[in-house]
């Protein structure tokens, strides 16, 4: 089911000109009524429920109408992101509530160097490519 924004808790991320919905969004459907300051799905029908959108709002304005053959009438799945985390909310329809927490990380910030065990790049007119090794090659 699509996502839906709560026009009571979005604030359009202070009034800025792209809100952090509509960045974020891998199939470009969040837009921002710039006279309300408010955010919202201008095609619900295309959206993946990929909730990306719903983890990164940071007033926990967007959620998705879950199908109901795994969130009964009246349940809801609600994630929060955090710097190192993301904690999923299970609202029940008997009011039940549970928590589970998942790292999102599992390194520090800024830690990775995707290069580090790279080859140094060599010329631009190289035939080899850029994770090959230097090395001749056997001849038959």
């Amino acid at each position: 089911m699509p996502t839906f924004v709560h026009a009571e808790k979005c604030d359009g991320c202070k009034g800025g000109q792209v809100a952090v919905c509509m960045y974020i969004c891998p199939n470009d459907l969040m837009k921002l009524d710039t006279g309300r300051m408010k955010a919202f799905n201008q095609e619900p029908e295309q959206c993946w429920e990929c909730q990306c959108c719903v983890k990164a709002c940071p007033q926990q304005a967007i959620e998705v109408r879950s199908f109901q053959d795994w969130v009964p009438m009246g349940g809801a799945v609600i994630p929060l992101r955090t710097d190192n985390s993301i904690m999923w909310t299970i609202k029940f329809r008997d009011s039940e509530v549970k928590r589970f927490k998942f790292p999102n990380r599992t390194t520090p910030v800024g830690s990775i160097d995707p290069y580090a065990d790279k080859p140094p790049a060599g010329e631009i007119n190289s035939p080899l490519l850029f994770t090959e090794a230097n090395v001749a090659l056997p001849t038959i």
